[in-house]
């Protein structure tokens, strides 16, 4: 009973470290997250959120990826896309949320593990389910020639993430006075890659 007691505190703190980082991305941007708020908030010391997360990108990882996965159950309930056009509006909600903010597309690549940077397991895991969502989506595309099958479906799918990538990283470098969200600069790269040859 003794041992269980620190354990539950633990978990309590971490816990409530999450809800009070959760409300200032929530009102404020991920951007405006500070560690100091957040302890302070919570009423703990640094050094208490540093032992449940490495430092600040360590939480924002978390918060993320928790993001992520929720972006990725609402797409898999949608169901398998009958265009390429509606993979891309499959798309759309989540490319919208990293779109928000640059940081959460920062924070996405280096914890991804893609940079050679560290690695969280929930952000590594939210790529690894892409691929293999995007995967099983364009395998039943092929089998009724809506997408290209010169290639496998996985080889595609990798061709996706890293047009996401791509976009997302000029919607956060350029003025994008010419594109209208992340999704709409995604379209053209999405149908020059998928469209079946004719």
């Amino acid at each position: 009973m003794k041992t269980r007691a620190p354990q539950q505190r633990r978990l309590q703190t971490r816990a409530k470290l999450l809800e009070v980082a959760t409300q200032i991305v929530t009102t404020q941007g991920y951007s405006a997250l500070r560690v100091e708020d957040v302890v302070e908030q919570t009423g703990v010391a640094k050094g208490t959120l540093f032992s449940h997360f490495k430092d600040k990108d360590g939480l924002l990882a978390v918060l993320i990826g928790a993001q992520v996965m929720g972006h990725l159950d609402q797409m898999e309930a949608k169901g398998v896309p009958h265009s390429i056009d509606e993979i891309t509006h499959h798309l759309e909600p989540l490319l919208s949320f990293i779109g928000t903010d640059r940081v959460i597309f920062d924070v996405l690549l280096r914890y991804s593990g893609s940079t050679g940077a560290q690695v969280d397991e929930v952000i590594t895991a939210g790529f690894v389910r892409q691929i293999t969502l995007f995967a099983s989506w364009l395998s039943e595309m092929q089998q009724v020639g809506i997408v290209r099958n010169d290639t496998s479906s996985e080889m595609l799918a990798e061709g996706i993430q890293a047009f996401l990538n791509h976009v997302l990283a000029l919607w956060f470098c350029t003025e994008h006075d010419n594109i209208d969200t992340p999704s709409t600069a995604l379209e053209p790269f999405l149908q020059v890659w998928l469209r079946p040859a004719v």
